[in-house]
């Protein structure tokens, strides 16, 4: 689905921020760069529809063979488009509907396919398709997910244990595509991969046949029936036992497979079984499940997890935590599977709502590690909620923004997961009522449900929602590396308080408030000194660590300011 912004994608040497300091050395955008995270001239004035990819894997070499059927309509008239693939993969031709062949040129990972030397379709928009026939040996994955490609393991017993990442790096690192977030196939896609027939293929959708090859393999073809990011496509293939569940939900009977290695059967189904309660939860925070019709999976996979949509990647080890630690330090991460957990969420964040530009993608991580926060509060309270929370707070840098560059395949700061939930913690303690951020959270799924969008997207949605003007917050919690500080004084004789925020974007402005005796206090801060008569009570009760709890702030104490 394509949307189009007013953002600006051309910007090829930049300066990123971290605390306010300027890099020791810029960081410098190649022109493949470019290619891979702008839409250019040869992306624009056409919209994918549809994807078929068929895929042949040969174990042995570590290779792939395949096509992929791209059906898509040209809006105007286009003489050349741009197909991605990367080396060492390789395409072999390109086809019309009828068979007739296309000429190409290669510049690095992207193909030019010209289209000039075709019949001119009659009118526009019209639909049209072509088929890219490919093979090669892929980049292989050393580390994934943090890396990207295809990972080659084995089980236990030696069994052939393969499996796709490609979240950054980008699906064209196994098969041909647009390769852009901001166009997935309106009507979905089949996969259809070829494999040993002693092993299970596991893909994205509903499994619609497995049939036999003449090389004496399995076809194990599935189908996605909704939108899909390029990068969400995945392919796994292992020894698997599979079982399945469902759960009557907001949107009907929601159908729920799992997959899990043959040796590691009795661990999964104990395991596995927190994902129906986790997606009651989700449902009641963030909307009815997002791909009703694909169905919900988890599937074992050789490496850690990724948010592959209606196919989620876990290899957390059957642990609850992150590899059995609690990434908030606070002992709530230990009473849930944080894979299950955190890839989940992304079905929401990442999944449905996807962003045009990975710069953005503080919209997938942010939102998606907040989910870990409402299922502390579903299954252990509102406090234990807000104790993780400040828990993730503190695993914060704060070495450059959270919003990458645009146009160039730049994410921002890994703090984009931790600040980023902060930031949707800040707001709901902003707004103080429960119900109304639910329904906020509720709002913004239904709004952009299937929908590409921009930060500016959620922003602006978020302050129309709320009533709240949070320009300057954003910027400074999105396009900064600042904490700001909240300096204030106490004038104990008149019980007065006295604050004003630095470290700051121009004229930012925060609503704060404090708890004390079941009671909150509101304090609207500025750049500016600000006087504060307080109760006995609320004087009694004060206490910037309150603060600092809900909202991302440091907190430091002045004497003999003039604004006494």
């Amino acid at each position: 689905m394509i949307r189009k912004t007013g953002v600006l994608f051309f910007s090829i040497l930049i300066c990123l921020l971290g605390n306010a300091q300027l890099l020791s050395k810029p960081i410098l955008f190649t022109a493949a760069d470019t290619l891979r995270g702008t839409i250019t001239e040869t992306r624009k004035g056409w919209n994918v529809l549809k994807y078929a990819l068929q895929v042949k894997v040969d174990i042995p070499n570590k290779s792939i063979s395949g096509k992929n059927k791209m059906t898509f309509v040209e809006e105007v008239p286009i003489k050349t488009i741009q197909v991605d693939l990367q080396q060492p993969l390789t395409i072999d031709s390109i086809l019309l509907p009828g068979g007739q062949h296309l000429r190409y040129q290669q510049n690095g990972n992207a193909w030019m396919v010209e289209l000039d030397n075709r019949a001119e379709p009659s009118r526009f928009p019209h639909e049209t398709y072509l088929t890219i026939y490919y093979h090669g040996v892929p980049t292989e994955a050393k580390n994934a997910p943090w890396d990207g490609g295809l990972i080659w393991k084995e089980d236990a017993s030696n069994n052939p244990f393969i499996a796709t990442a490609c979240q950054g790096i980008g699906a064209s690192v196994w098969w041909p595509c647009k390769d852009h977030q901001s166009d997935e196939p309106d009507l979905g896609m089949t996969i259809a991969i070829e494999a040993p027939d002693s092993l299970s293929a596991v893909s994205n959708g509903r499994l619609k046949n497995v049939s036999s090859s003449n090389a004496g393999n399995k076809i194990w073809t599935w189908e996605v029936t909704n939108p899909i990011n390029s990068y969400a496509v995945t392919m796994n293939i292992g020894n698997y036992t599979h079982w399945k569940d469902t759960l009557q939900g907001e949107g009907g009977i929601l159908e729920m497979e799992f997959w899990a290695l043959n040796e590691n059967v009795e661990k999964a189904k104990k395991q596995f079984a927190q994902a129906k309660p986790m997606l009651q939860c989700f449902e009641y925070w963030f909307g009815k499940y997002p791909f009703y019709k694909d169905g919900y999976k988890l599937i074992e996979t050789p490496f850690l997890g990724m948010e592959h949509q209606s196919a989620i990647a876990y290899g957390n080890g059957y642990k609850n935590g992150y590899r059995g630690r609690d990434l908030s330090s606070t002992g709530w991460g230990l009473k849930w599977d944080y894979i299950i957990v955190h890839e989940s969420g992304h079905e929401w964040f990442g999944n449905s709502i996807t962003t045009y530009d990975i710069a953005d993608m503080w919209v997938h991580e942010g939102f998606t590690m907040y989910s870990e926060v409402v299922y502390t509060e579903c299954q252990s309270g509102k406090e234990a909620a807000y104790d993780y929370a400040y828990g993730l707070q503190k695993r914060n840098s704060n070495d450059r923004p959270i919003i990458g560059s645009y146009g160039v395949n730049n994410e921002g700061s890994g703090d984009m997961y931790s600040k980023g939930a902060t930031i949707i913690h800040s707001i709901r303690n902003m707004m103080n009522d429960d119900e109304k951020f639910r329904g906020l959270l509720r709002n913004i799924q239904s709004t952009f449900f299937h929908k590409i969008v921009t930060s500016k997207d959620i922003e602006t949605f978020i302050m129309k929602e709320t009533g709240l003007q949070l320009e300057t917050f954003f910027d400074q919690y999105l396009r900064t590396a600042n904490i700001p500080v909240l300096e204030y004084s106490l004038n104990n004789k008149k019980r007065l308080l006295c604050f004003r925020l630095t470290n700051t974007v121009d004229n930012l402005v925060l609503p704060l408030s404090y708890s004390y005796n079941n009671k909150s206090k509101k304090l609207l801060a500025n750049t500016k000194w600000t006087k504060m008569k307080l109760t006995k009570d609320e004087w009694e009760q004060w206490n910037p660590t309150n603060l600092q709890r809900n909202y991302l702030l440091a907190v430091r104490r002045v004497e003999d300011t003039k604004s006494n």
